[in-house]
């Protein structure tokens, strides 16, 4: 098993896919967390909790959080480049025992997630502190409450990550894995928070999970005010955390036993 990490290892850092999904984090947590913290959240229309309140810095960290979708889209085209470009064929054949070699791949994605988390929030968190200096304010959050918000963002975007993987070895079409994930993570999930009784379960998809787990609740409160919708009830951070541990745990199994089933084409 050792062998085939180091060797998913090696095939990664041939490409220049680290270095890209690093750049992508970096802007990801920097931009529009810089952004809203450099103009003042303050000033945001509506106006939203100040840097010096932990509500407001809990927003504009959380905003980082609406980007996940963005390591889930690195997972699944990874993956399915591989079945695009017909390379998966080769690994198969020196590796022949699949499951293995699909966890092996599974670990080293999982590895690429938590990279990316952590340069994602520390691009976030170095942005709130700007923001904070330049207006001349001291943070709402103590530096440990701060740094405990952007490792559950990590942690967040590792699952992404896996789930990405996961997807992309079930559908193995790149457009039509991409159009999966883009059209759960960015449009099915929003629009499932504002139908009436469907959005009871929110907290217990993905991004209802993140929400919990990062104490974002901007959104679905921002949706309730705006439509005669009853808000979602966030769980507790533990059990988002626990929620989207569960979604890791079976989208890992699904990539792992779907592509044994399967024919190469």
């Amino acid at each position: 098993m050792n062998r085939l990490i180091r060797g998913e290892f090696t095939k990664l850092f041939a490409t220049r896919l680290p270095m890209w999904s690093l750049i992508i984090a970096a802007g990801s947590g920097g931009a529009l967390t810089g952004l809203l913290a450099l103009v003042g959240p303050e000033n945001a229309t509506p106006p939203l909790p100040g840097l010096d309140t932990g509500e407001g810095v809990g927003i504009v960290v959380g905003m980082s959080g609406l980007l996940l979708f963005v390591p889930a889209l690195i997972g699944t085209i990874a993956v399915t480049s591989e079945y695009r470009h017909h390379t998966i064929g080769t690994t198969f054949l020196a590796a022949p025992r699949r499951g293995r070699l699909l966890a092996a791949k599974l670990v080293v994605f999982a590895a690429l997630g938590i990279a990316y988390g952590v340069v994602a929030s520390l691009f976030a968190g170095a942005a709130v502190l700007g923001g904070a200096a330049l207006q001349g304010i001291e943070l709402g959050v103590p530096m440990v409450g701060l740094v405990t918000l952007l490792a559950r963002l990590s942690l967040a975007a590792a699952v992404y990550m896996i789930l990405g993987v996961a997807i992309g070895a079930l559908a193995r079409h790149q457009l039509l894995a991409v159009g999966i994930v883009l059209g759960y993570f960015y449009f099915l999930e929003h629009v499932l928070m504002i139908i009436p009784g469907v959005n009871a379960i929110h907290s217990y998809l993905p991004g209802g999970a993140t929400a919990a787990l990062t104490d974002f609740t901007f959104l679905s409160d921002a949706i309730a005010e705006q439509l005669p919708t009853t808000p979602t009830v966030p769980t507790s951070p533990t059990i988002g955390a626990l929620v989207l541990l569960a979604y890791a745990a079976a989208a890992a199994c699904v990539a792992v036993a779907v592509p044994l089933r399967r024919d190469l084409r």
